[in-house]
């Protein structure tokens, strides 16, 4: 058992009595936590319970400390605002906001919080990539360029992506990439196979397979529908796919823990 797993299960037990939208903000120094109007006190109060104990299972999965989830508190949060009809979650790049629906959201803040993670990342491991970019996207359109910036954490993260996105040969797209594309010439959209979605679909199995108490951080990438049209990873690359993650948030959470 982890350090940062013990200290998940020890702030479960202390903030569940204490917990509020204000001390999560303060714990994980989020960029900001905003409200809707049509949130009442009685729905925030029980909101701010299930994103603590969301995020502290988070953190524990990820192995790494609070400025890893709050993305060095560069990331926002929104609850009951500034949502999209028909859209239970969502991340906006240009804001850098994380938005869950009021009636709707729960099991989507995994899934969103890989969408701020792969744009925080965007620039920081690409050369001349835009701010506006997301690692992934920029991984695919160039997997073995000279345009990713030399680091071991780079390097850990292009694995996850190419698990994710790659056949295990590494000369064809993965089956996970393939049923995306399925689905959307089925449905006539470019949504599923984007791969910035790919692989927030893909980060949500490796959560859910970590067994989260929280059913607010994920749900559904076993046997949801979008998983039985294997829109999520399923046998060996599914496994794969976790040995990278998890190989890559240990050395992140590592030395982001050595250095504050």
């Amino acid at each position: 058992m982890t350090y940062w797993y013990r200290l998940s299960n020890i702030m479960h037990d202390y903030t569940q009595q204490t917990v509020s939208f204000v001390t999560i903000r303060r714990q994980f120094d989020f960029r900001g936590i905003e409200m809707g109007r049509w949130v009442t006190e009685e729905e925030r109060d029980r909101a701010a319970i299930q994103f603590n104990l969301a995020l502290h299972d988070l953190m524990a999965i990820l192995q790494g400390p609070e400025i890893l989830v709050s993305l060095r508190g560069t990331l926002g949060l929104q609850f009951g605002k500034g949502g999209q009809k028909g859209v239970a979650a969502h991340y906006t790049p240009a804001t850098r906001q994380l938005a869950l629906a009021k009636n709707a959201g729960a099991g989507s803040l995994a899934h969103e919080w890989f969408h701020a993670f792969d744009h925080y990342m965007g620039d920081k491991m690409f050369h001349f990539a835009p701010s506006t970019s997301f690692a992934s996207s920029n991984w695919l359109k160039e997997p073995d360029s000279s345009n990713i910036k030399p680091h071991p954490l780079n390097n850990l993260l292009s694995e996850c992506f190419k698990a994710i996105l790659l056949s295990p040969d590494g000369n064809d797209t993965s089956d996970l990439f393939k049923a995306s594309l399925v689905a959307d010439k089925t449905h006539n959209i470019f949504y599923y196979a984007k791969p910035e979605e790919i692989c927030a679909r893909a980060f949500e199995a490796f959560v859910e397979d970590a067994n989260p108490a929280s059913r607010f951080l994920v749900k559904g990438s076993k046997y949801s529908e979008e998983a039985k049209a294997g829109l999520y990873p399923q046998g060996q690359q599914r496994v794969f796919i976790g040995e990278a993650f998890r190989e890559y948030f240990y050395s992140l959470g590592y030395a982001l823990s050595r250095v504050g």
